[in-house]
């Protein structure tokens, strides 16, 4: 018999941060090496746990974008929700999208002009595929109790409609044993997590339904609130720096190709790249303002910083997270294994 590898972030109090279900992260590396199908394998962890749970299936050796359309190092490829043991046949599985690479493509998502540069040899692995299956816009999964929303970066108990964030690039370093910052959303994430880009098969907003530039939120003063109370458990800003960096040194521009963010902003006007302002739409600019980012503040004259130094002053330059408080992954998960 085999065993089967997984990391878990159990239901309940977390370093003084409530997490509202149980979340599971899985290799798709392991379950290959276990014989299994990504759906078999996400079943028989979910007979363990009796509780809402959501489940995050990671790609190692592929690569994705984040919400502002920067790439990274790793991308899901299925997503589920279990409750009772069980995961809902018609509603609780959803596998992701291989997409092929073309110059149309890029011409349609000029973010992705990064693929080539970045990660020139890896499959794109994005949102699901809404052809397969009709989804919700906000590409969920529900079971019972649970829900893993916006291509599992956000879970909700949806009876007690707690929630809880986990952007992508904190589960990436979930996957690695790296490093994590748990606190709140706060009210710059919040705002930051409405600068999308437009992607056919986005993980967040499909169809290109929003443009970069524009604000997805679209909600003026109450944009800063809609997620700002929301625990999250996110990347450490050093390496969340390392992948806005390695995306601006491909020639993306903030506001234009990729999402002008306070994070993508803030290591930006370090590197002395402007965002496009032109490109950007008076809801966007307004509600970057109402948190502190105003034009004046973007265009300051701040001093120019290597790749290195933005990396090691990352606390400093990135904003976000309410009273964050930093771990090793070691401290935040735990390692399990079932037979298989």
């Amino acid at each position: 018999m085999s065993k089967l590898k997984y990391k878990i972030i159990h239901e309940g109090i977390l370093h003084d941060i409530f997490v509202p279900m149980s979340a599971v992260f899985i290799d798709y590396a392991d379950v290959k090496a276990c014989g299994l199908t990504m759906l078999e394998a996400c079943e028989k962890i979910a007979a363990t746990i009796p509780g809402p749970a959501g489940y995050n299936m990671f790609d190692m050796t592929a690569t994705t974008t984040n919400s502002d359309g920067v790439m990274i190092d790793g991308s899901m490829t299925c997503m589920a929700a279990s409750d009772y043991g069980k995961i809902n046949k018609d509603f609780g599985y959803l596998e992701m999208v291989e997409v092929t690479y073309s110059e149309e493509l890029i011409q349609a998502e000029p973010h992705l002009k990064q693929w080539k540069k970045s990660y020139p040899d890896r499959r794109l692995i994005m949102g699901p595929d809404p052809k397969k299956k009709k989804i919700p816009i906000h590409n969920a999964v529900l079971t019972g109790r649970a829900g893993n929303n916006n291509s599992a970066t956000e879970m909700m108990h949806y009876i007690t409609m707690e929630e809880i964030l986990y952007p992508i690039t904190g589960q990436l370093q979930i996957m690695k044993d790296g490093k994590v910052e748990v606190g709140g959303t706060g009210h710059i994430i919040s705002v930051g997590i409405g600068m999308v880009v437009g992607e056919e098969y986005g993980r967040i907003v499909p169809h290109r339904q929003f443009r970069c530039g524009s604000s997805a939120h679209n909600s003026g003063e109450y944009a800063k609130y809609l997620k700002s109370h929301i625990p999250v458990i996110a990347a450490d800003k050093s390496e969340l720096a390392k992948y806005i960096i390695q995306a601006l040194q491909t020639g993306v521009i903030p506001g234009r190709d990729i999402g002008a963010s306070p994070a993508v902003l803030s290591v930006a006007r370090h590197m002395k790249i402007k965002p496009d302002f032109d490109n950007m739409t008076k809801a966007s600019l307004e509600e970057l303002a109402d948190v502190g980012f105003t034009k004046e503040w973007i265009t300051a004259d701040v001093e120019e910083l290597t790749p290195q130094e933005i990396i090691a002053k990352a606390h400093e330059i990135i904003p976000g997270i309410d009273n964050p408080t930093k771990f090793n992954v070691s401290d935040v998960v735990q390692v399990k294994y079932i037979e298989v």
